[in-house]
């Protein structure tokens, strides 16, 4: 990501922090970059390192969180094509990535009307229900939802990946998203009955989407966006002090010191469990390891950036807190994208984890 480019995403941001906004000019520059397919490998001999994405993804929630959650889906999709698709399945989809720009996403989240998927025979399938919480909702090119499966034959959580310009339109209710931030990430509610897709649109086998330690392990991805807000909130942060002339009092270095430290150790936590989760896939039997360390450093970059923000607020008070400044969208923005799932139950399985081993020395090694 060129800084140029990342600078106008920046820049860009206040502009389309409204309820229904989506960052269609970003994904413009960043598909002309090459960003949308450059974490697909070529070969299976030269891997994507997972640290290198996650910096990738920080940098972009960095300049926008919107944007950033986004573009998190869509490498999120990536990696599942890339775990559970056939070898068809890979060179037609990744080809629409690089060649034709398609944005992708995940859909998962739905309520009491979740997404069921019809065998109709003869390799065909309708889909009925609705999914929530659709970020990029109408904009995304290939959206992949999952529901239950329903056929004589298999059974269970099925994913699978619509071709949107080939179906009936996907209805799309904006009503429901009424956020206090993430405005521009256009999360609405989705409708797809009635849409029928085909065999080939189906990805991987039913329940493969939770196999773990990849849909655990996912989680270190989001916590790379939020890291880059908490960045943002330092740079903003130092910048306005600068611009009151406030960086010869105490208080205020030692605010700033104690920001530097935390979003320095969140680096530490990315490029740490980035290169463990490469190099512990590679064992058996590491994948509950895998999960409890991805928990770890997404509960200590969720403290990290709630902390940032206190400090943050002390530093600048009401008046750094009101629009034009930035900081007010960014706050807004990152406290409401720290709201994710479970955090509880990840936090309690990182104890329990801990607690079940014959020592605590050397856990990790």
């Amino acid at each position: 990501m060129t800084d140029q480019l990342y600078q106008n995403i920046k820049e860009n941001a206040a502009g389309i922090d409204t309820e229904g906004a989506f960052p269609e000019q970003e994904f413009k520059w960043m598909a002309a970059a090459g960003l949308l397919g450059n974490t697909i490998a070529d070969t299976e001999k030269y891997p994507i390192k997972t640290a290198s994405v996650l910096k990738l993804l920080k940098r972009v929630g960095n300049a926008n969180l919107s944007v950033g959650r986004i573009y998190e889906g869509h490498i999120n999709a990536l990696k599942l094509i890339d775990l559970y698709g056939n070898e068809s399945q890979k060179i037609h989809w990744f080809k629409e990535v690089k060649s034709e720009k398609k944005l992708f996403s995940v859909w998962n989240t739905q309520a009491d009307n979740g997404i069921k998927i019809h065998d109709l025979g003869d390799g065909f399938y309708r889909l009925e229900g609705c999914k929530t919480f659709c970020s990029g909702a109408g904009w995304i090119d290939r959206p992949l939802i999952t529901g239950e499966l329903i056929s004589a034959d298999k059974k269970g959580w099925q994913m699978c990946i619509v071709p949107t310009e080939k179906v009936k339109p996907i209805a799309v209710d904006s009503s429901f998203w009424k956020p206090f931030g993430m405005r521009a990430s256009a999360s609405f509610k989705m409708d797809f009955t009635g849409v029928e897709i085909q065999e080939k649109d189906l990805l991987g086998q039913p329940d493969q989407y939770y196999q773990q330690p990849y849909f655990s392990g996912g989680a270190i991805r989001f916590a790379a966006v939020q890291l880059g807000g908490a960045e943002a909130v330092l740079s903003e942060t130092q910048g306005f002090l600068r611009m009151l002339g406030r960086t010869d009092d105490p208080f205020q270095q030692a605010r700033i010191a104690e920001m530097t430290y935390l979003v320095e150790s969140g680096n530490s936590w990315l490029n740490q469990a980035g290169n463990n989760t490469d190099n512990w896939i590679k064992e058996s039997n590491s994948a509950e390891k895998i999960m409890v360390y991805t928990g770890m450093a997404r509960t200590a970059i969720a403290e990290i950036c709630t902390r940032v923000m206190h400090l943050s607020e002390q530093c600048v008070g009401a008046r750094g807190l009101m629009r034009p400044n930035p900081l007010e969208r960014i706050h807004r923005d990152l406290t409401f994208y720290l709201r994710q799932p479970a955090p509880d139950a990840t936090l309690t399985g990182i104890g329990a984890y801990v607690l079940n081993q014959e020592k605590t020395d050397d856990l990790w090694n």
